[in-house]
């Protein structure tokens, strides 16, 4: 009972304890008082005691120190599970957009996120991938458990919703599950417009972000480099994509279906927003047959490059500061910017002008925005319908069908292409071991030199005979670990020849007592343990 109470201890120091460990007892937790150079405060004469100082960071080295040291007695627990890929989230499937909004994470802000993410405990490495449908953290966690409760503490602090009340509609995939789901994702597999295409765009945003920021890890790296490999596959070879929709293109066609039809291509649409989305809601009106779209944009120089690629139809440009007032004059609102706060409130709809009976008589408000930019309570005004990404369902459920079965064929490329991305990941597990061999032959290659030159003597010796004599036992060690390090050496596309590499690790490892996966988990430790107390 006492031994695992010092492993819990231990545990619990080395991971972020060592920080507070550290702090004398009785020592306040209020910062030192601002100084000027010399050590002095400009309004009086107090001075920080640079032995005190002195001692704090005595006791927090003695602390880190001990902390690794008993982390050893507690670390098999740890190597009992290997680090695990995860992927917490929640999408459109899963939870409704009131509580999507709350965490969405706009892309400006993933560096950020990934920074917060990696400074937990147990996360080595992590991705936000948050769209208007979903909104989905991959890391990779040193242990399964505590990885996921620490990123669900990190959502629940940054959307102020209860972790008890997020778990309802959370979900979380270990490993080739999460893998997969990734994949899938990129596909266009998981989309609440199967096969659509914007997601494998967004997708290759979060490594160009990450890539900008050096945020991403080694293995979300690639993991999200395979995704992107997967979905140009399955778009390629499966042809998801003909004739599917994207959150654009069912945002105008709910809007054509809830207009009378014989008034749909002549009703006065607005565009609030001229961003990707907005872009290809007008790509999606042209196709239509519409003629003419009102364009609310913050500057012009967007919409006027808009205009100069779709000649087929007339784009007005409206200032920011004119919203409500082009508003007035449409029939449907088109909304997809990048704001935190609603645009559009219930006192806003009601200040509106009536709609003409001919269109049906209510403004139709389509908001594919996440955070929303039409608030809810627009849909009580009785001249006024609003509709969010939520409602497309309506839309999607009509071709999707055919595009279920084309999915059924895209499930073959990904499976191939998740075995490939899980035999580079084992394959990583060898380094550590050819490393700590040739280090381990290194040392007693120096040793036995040394024990040579020392019984011939130096007085026996010239420099080339001396660099005979060392080149000989490079060769020697070279030409023994040739072998080993062979039988070590997978490029991961043959199950078979990885599945015996493995072996050959593990016994190597027995062998010469290498203990690699200790010497790994204790790095880890010890980087998790300085980044904290920087």
């Amino acid at each position: 009972m006492m031994a695992s109470t010092t492993s819990a201890t231990a545990a619990a120091a080395a991971f972020g304890g060592a920080a507070a460990a550290a702090k004398p007892r009785g020592s306040s937790s209020a910062p030192c008082p601002r100084v000027a150079a010399g050590g002095r405060r400009r309004s009086g004469v107090v001075r920080c005691d640079a032995g005190v100082d002195a001692q704090v960071q005595a006791v927090a080295k003695a602390a880190s120190i001990a902390a690794l040291e008993q982390f050893k007695i507690s670390a098999d627990r740890y190597m009992k599970e290997r680090s695990s890929i995860a992927v917490i989230g929640l999408s459109v499937h899963t939870a409704p957009v009131e509580m999507r909004e709350k965490l969405a994470v706009a892309e400006e802000l993933w560096p950020r996120a990934i920074q917060e993410l990696t400074n937990l405990n147990h996360i080595e490495e992590a991705a936000v991938l948050s769209t208007c449908n979903r909104m989905e953290i991959y890391v990779v966690a040193l242990s399964w458990n505590r990885g996921i409760r620490e990123v669900v503490d990190w959502m629940s602090k940054k959307s102020g919703i209860p972790a008890s009340e997020l778990r309802e509609h959370l979900f979380m995939l270990r490993d080739s599950d999460a893998t997969r789901h990734l994949f899938e994702v990129s596909a266009g597999l998981d989309s609440l417009v199967l096969g659509e295409g914007q997601i494998l765009a967004q997708v290759k945003q979060v490594v160009r972000s990450g890539q900008n920021s050096g945020g991403l890890g080694k293995n979300i790296d690639r993991m999200f480099k395979d995704a992107i490999t997967a979905g140009k596959r399955v778009r390629c070879e499966t042809n998801i994509s003909a004739g599917a929709v994207s959150v654009s293109s069912a945002a105008v066609e709910l809007a054509l279906m809830k207009l009378p039809k014989t008034e749909s291509l002549s009703a006065r649409m607005l565009l609030i927003g001229a961003g990707k989305m907005g872009k290809l809601v007008i790509k999606h009106l042209i196709a239509k047959g519409c003629k003419k779209v009102v364009v609310v944009n913050r500057s012009v120089e967007r919409v006027d490059a808009i205009r100069e690629e779709m000649k087929d139809i007339e784009i007005v440009y409206r200032p920011l500061s004119e919203m409500y007032e082009a508003a007035s004059e449409a029939d449907v609102v088109f909304t997809s910017t990048a704001s935190e706060t609603p645009l559009f409130t219930k006192d806003h709809a009601e200040a509106l002008p009536p709609i003409s009976d001919t269109v049906g008589g209510v403004r139709l408000f389509v908001d594919i925005s996440v955070p929303r930019n039409v608030s809810a309570c627009v849909s009580e005004v009785g001249s006024a319908r609003v509709y969010n990404v939520d409602d497309l369902k309506e839309v999607v459920e009509a071709n999707k069908e055919d595009r279920l079965r084309k999915a059924m064929e895209a499930q073959t490329i990904i499976t191939q292409e998740l075995k490939r991305f899980e035999a580079w990941r084992d394959s990583l597990e060898t380094v550590p071991t050819i490393k700590k061999l040739r280090s381990y032959a290194d040392r007693i290659r120096a040793s036995e030199l040394e024990k040579c030159l020392q019984k011939i003597g130096e007085a026996n010796l010239n420099k080339k005979m001396r660099r005979a004599i060392e080149e000989l036992s490079t060769g020697i060690v070279n030409k023994l670990l040739h072998g080993p390090l062979q039988h070590l050496r997978c490029d991961g596309s043959d199950s078979h020849t990885l599945d015996e590499t493995l072996e050959n690790m593990h016994a190597l490892n027995r062998m010469f007592s290498l203990d690699t996966e200790k010497a790994i988990i204790e790095q880890k430790i010890k980087a998790k343990v300085e980044k904290t107390q920087n």
